[in-house]
């Protein structure tokens, strides 16, 4: 197959893969829409439970946080490792190898499904899943007697009523804008164990980046350490914040590349 790129082609195979792919990702869709809404269902305030802890002026919602990390880094790992799976299978192996489209195009197709398409659907699900439960504390709290005055950063707010307030809107995206394409790093490394190990991709995937980030954290923290030992502390706090954002992000999609780049090397090894 020449390995060129062709539009037509390509949609064809992103019709061929939803058909074998789409049945496990829908079922992931199923299953994570469950979690998060036995998730929610457990953590969110009662009514019957009188007044729910504040967070400023909207009802604390803290659990939501570990949770959307959580869920979704389980949820988009395991949509890429199991992507290229069957390439660990001779029987297939050849079904897929022998499918009319150039290595190129199989590449882009499975970056499509496990960063592009799965990322967005998780964030999608979540949110809304998140809107529904917020929207359900603002009329289970709707008749409840609340009334309080908040000084914060010296302005004075008077809060009437109890209200949740969507994660979206509540976190600070310059807070974690360093972090914005950690997804994708996620499922470059989990779509390259897909296609580089035959069997147990997870699990071989996941504790080669448990080995390999302990690795890079002790490295690094001997390094700091070294530096930090013969260099004047600096004590703006807010522009090393800034510096340490923009080495994580900039890190992060350097890696992706890197990945991508590995993944799309094995792929087009296999079908030599």
């Amino acid at each position: 197959m020449n390995n060129t790129f062709n539009i037509n082609r390509f949609g064809l195979l992103l019709r061929r893969q939803w058909l074998d792919f789409g049945k496990i990702y829908l079922l992931s869709l199923i299953v994570i829409f469950g979690v998060l809404i036995g998730f929610y269902a457990f953590n969110i305030p009662k009514a019957q439970d009188g007044l729910p802890p504040m967070d400023l002026n909207y009802v604390s919602l803290r659990f939501r946080y570990p949770i959307f990390g959580i869920v979704g880094f389980l949820f988009i790992s395991i949509v890429a490792s199991s992507y290229f799976s069957n390439l660990g299978q001779k029987s297939k192996a050849i079904i897929d190898l022998m499918t009319p489209s150039s290595t190129f195009e199989k590449f882009l197709a499975g970056v499509f499904y496990t960063a592009i398409l799965s990322v967005a659907s998780y964030l999608f699900i979540f949110y809304i899943t998140d809107f529904a439960f917020c929207k359900y504390i603002d009329s289970s709290f709707s008749t409840f007697p609340y009334d309080a005055s908040l000084t914060f950063m010296g302005k004075i707010t008077h809060i009437h009523g109890i209200h949740a307030q969507l994660l979206n809107d509540e976190m600070d995206f310059e807070e974690y804008r360093g972090f914005s394409f950690l997804p994708f790093l996620v499922t470059s490394i989990f779509l390259l164990g897909s296609v580089y190990f035959n069997r147990f991709h997870y699990i071989k995937t996941a504790v080669s980046v448990v080995i390999s980030v302990a690795i890079i954290m002790y490295i690094v923290y001997l390094s700091v350490s070294k530096i930090g030992e013969n260099m004047v502390q600096i004590t703006d706090s807010q522009n090393n914040e800034k510096i340490a954002f923009t080495i994580i992000f900039v890190s992060s999609v350097i890696l992706c590349l890197f990945f991508w780049v590995i993944t799309y090397v094995r792929l087009k090894e296999k079908e030599v």
